[in-house]
Parts: structure tokens; C-alpha cells; sequence
């Protein structure tokens, strides 16, 4: 079994918090994660997809009071939406009782229902995202990156006896979010309608969103599709990543860029199998941009923030990163065995006076393209960021 990184951190939340909320797509291992932990202490789970389980907490006071002293594992919690009341009671209740801290775990599956059910337990609640495995996870268990970059992180995927199994389990997970998860969250949306949304935006990764250009192909609105890709993005499926826009002097860009967060549901939507099918496909630039994106993004946590640089007089840089304390590195990302810097690198590191910079290449010797400024494969700089996160 591959251990998550995030192990420890929900461990130390749950002895600081009455309630830790661990966020994910469906299937990325939010389960399996639980079970590790109840099995380090005395812990109750329940499936809130399951009637019978949901029936257990038809009077949840009375319930929950019986399992006072276990953790309580609630999975899929935004199905019962009014549960969240009924947990702060349960969580001050206890609180006066002497017993505060790690009494839930949630598990969510769609992050911004969640967080809108979970507004009463303010103060009482930690919240972490749990995503596909990352590169470092991945090279503990001895997974390649290519193969990481080729499969996706999801754990059936990546871990499937061969290509075409990992191909068929992605295309089951795609057709199980259009069937049956987006109805759940009663989203009236035709699922033919949300597929060729959803490839359309995976044959565009990493380009600006235009709403008006998607919303012609669909045949809907602008409000309608801005609407579809909001659901996409509630559901951690994919991200729009904000311009930088912290100079106002100068002429940026302001529309997002949007990217499939799994580099494997990228290549399952368009249909690419092999390794090689997908180094012959348009997509393979976008493709491995969204890949370095969530591998970084998922490494440095919820404390760094993240956007690209554009000006519309072509200075431009992939990624921005920014700590709270001032600090910003500057990013770009080659699929190229070589690193090279163009003239708009330059002219964003200018602008958004960055205290280190680095080009993420295909390759894995770290070398200085310039000043300030190094060659260095992805996992060295995912294991940089994670010294930094810890």
C-alpha cells in the first residue's frame, strides 16, 4: 500500500480540531486513508451513500452520543446536508464535556457543496484536499514518472496491470461522474453535454478559458457553460488557474487558464493509450504543463498561492508561486530534453520580481540557465517544495 503524505497532517489536525474535512475527487483514496487512521485508534464509518447507514443518523444526537469516545468517519457527508447542524451541537456538547478535539473525520467529494453545508462548524473544523498520488508518492512505490504522467494519479489507474486496463478504468470513472454523480448533486445536466465539454477541455489544456468560443460548440450560453465548468471545478476535476495580476500598470491578461487536474483523464478523454501516442499528439505540451502544475501545486499545500503571468505585449511565465510571507518563485515548464529561457521569461521576472526561478524539463540534471535561475526535473522540485512545506 502506497502511503499518502497527507497521513500525518490529518492525524495532527484531527488532535488540534473537533473535525477535519478531507477533500478529494471520488476515488483518490480519501477511504482508504480513513481506514488507516481508524485503525490507529477506536473509530466508527459510516457511508453516507448507504440508506442503511444514512438511516442510522436519523436522530444523530442520540447516535453520535453512544460513540462518544471513537472517531467517526463520515463518508460522502455532502449527501446529508443537514447533518452539519446537528454536528455542532454534538461538537460544543462534547466540548463541555471535556472531550474537544478528533471526534469527525468528513470525507467529501465535491468541495464547494461542502463547504457551503459545512459553514455552521466554523472554528470547529480543519479543512485538507487529498488528489490522485503525486510524484513523490509515486516514486516511493517505485512508479515511473512517465507512467505516472501517462495513467494519472488515481490509484486504480496508475496501479492497473497494464496500459489498457488503467484505459478502461479511467473510461469507467468518466462515465460513472456523468451518470450517476453529477445527477446526485441534482445538476440537471445531459451527460452527452458534460462529456464533450469535459474533452474539449482536455484538447485545450492550458489555454485560456473562453467561455463564448466553448459556449458556440455546445450550442448553450456563455452563463450556461460558465455554469458547467464551475460544477467541473466544484468537483476537483479541474482547475482554472488565475493570471497574476498584482502589477496594475501594466496590460495582463485576465481570463484564467483551465487544465483536467488528472493528467490521466486528459489522455482517457482523448482517447491516448500509449506513452508514445501520446508524445505524437497535439496535446502533449498542455498535457505535461497540467501534470507539472497539479505535481507542484500538490506538494507546496494550501499555503502557497498560485496564477501564471501573461501581458498582452507577450511577456509571459507558466506559473507564479506566492507565500504569504512575500516570498515568489517564477516557473516555466518545457517538455523539452533541454531547458531554454525565451525573451518573455524575462521580461515577466522584470515584472514580478521573483526570489528564485527554475525551468521544469523533461530531463533530471539540475543546471543554472542563468542567474537566479535553474534547469531541474520535476521531482527534485517537488522534494524543494516539500522541505519548504514542512
Amino acid at each position: 500500500m502506497i502511503e499518502r503524505r497527507l497521513h500525518n497532517e490529518v492525524v495532527s489536525e484531527l488532535q488540534h480540531m473537533p473535525a477535519v474535512a478531507l477533500l478529494g475527487p471520488r476515488q483518490a483514496g480519501k477511504t482508504t486513508l480513513a481506514e488507516q487512521i481508524s485503525r490507529e485508534r477506536p473509530a466508527l464509518y459510516l457511508d453516507l451513500e448507504s440508506a442503511l447507514d444514512r438511516e442510522r443518523l436519523v436522530e444523530p444526537a442520540s447516535y453520535l452520543a453512544r460513540h462518544a469516545d471513537e472517531l467517526v468517519i463520515l463518508d460522502e457527508v455532502q449527501r446529508v446536508p443537514g447533518l452539519f447542524e446537528e454536528l455542532r451541537g454534538v461538537i460544543d456538547r462534547g466540548r463541555r464535556e471535556g472531550r474537544g478535539n478528533g471526534r469527525f473525520l468528513l470525507l467529501g467529494s465535491a468541495s464547494i457543496d461542502l463547504l457551503r453545508q459545512s459553514e455552521s462548524l466554523a472554528g470547529r473544523i480543519a479543512y485538507l484536499e487529498l488528489m490522485p498520488f503525486d510524484v513523490l508518492e509515486a516514486s516511493v512505490a517505485g512508479i515511473g514518472l512517465d507512467a505516472l504522467w501517462v495513467r494519472g494519479g488515481f490509484p486504480n489507474s496508475v496501479l492497473a496491470v497494464d496500459d489498457a486496463a488503467s484505459l478502461r478504468w479511467r473510461g469507467n470513472f468518466i462515465r460513472t461522474y456523468l451518470v450517476r454523480d453529477v445527477p446526485q448533486l441534482g445538476a440537471q445536466i445531459p451527460a452527452t453535454t458534460l462529456e464533450r465539454l469535459w474533452t474539449m477541455l482536455a484538447h485545450q489544456q492550458g489555454c485560456m478559458l473562453n467561455l463564448a468560443s466553448l459556449a458556440r460548440s455546445l450550442e448553450v450560453t456563455g452563463r450556461t457553460v460558465s455554469r458547467y465548468v464551475d460544477l467541473l471545478v466544484d468537483l476537483l476535476l479541474v482547475r482554472r488557474l488565475p493570471p497574476w495580476t498584482s502589477n496594475a500598470g501594466k496590460r495582463l491578461v485576465r481570463a484564467p487558464k483551465v487544465y483536467v487536474r488528472d493528467s490521466g483523464i486528459v489522455h482517457a478523454l482523448l482517447g491516448l493509450l500509449t506513452y508514445d501516442q501520446l508524445l505524437s499528439h497535439p496535446v502533449v505540451g498542455g498535457s505535461w504543463e497540467g501534470f507539472v502544475i497539479e505535481n507542484l501545486l500538490n506538494v507546496a499545500g494550501p499555503w502557497v498561492d498560485a496564477s501564471f503571468y501573461r501581458s498582452r505585449g507577450g511577456a509571459e511565465a507558466d506559473l507564479v508561486l506566492s507565500w504569504r510571507d512575500g516570498r515568489r518563485w517564477l516557473v516555466e515548464i518545457k517538455r523539452a530534453s533541454a531547458a531554454k529561457l525565451h525573451r518573455g521569461f524575462t521580461a515577466a521576472w522584470e515584472d514580478v520580481k521573483p526570489e528564485r526561478g527554475f525551468v521544469v524539463y523533461a530531463g533530471s540534471e539540475r543546471y543554472p540557465v542563468r542567474r537566479d535561475v535553474d534547469a531541474i526535473g520535476l521531482v527534485e522540485l517537488c522534494r524543494e517544495l516539500e522541505a519548504l512545506a514542512g
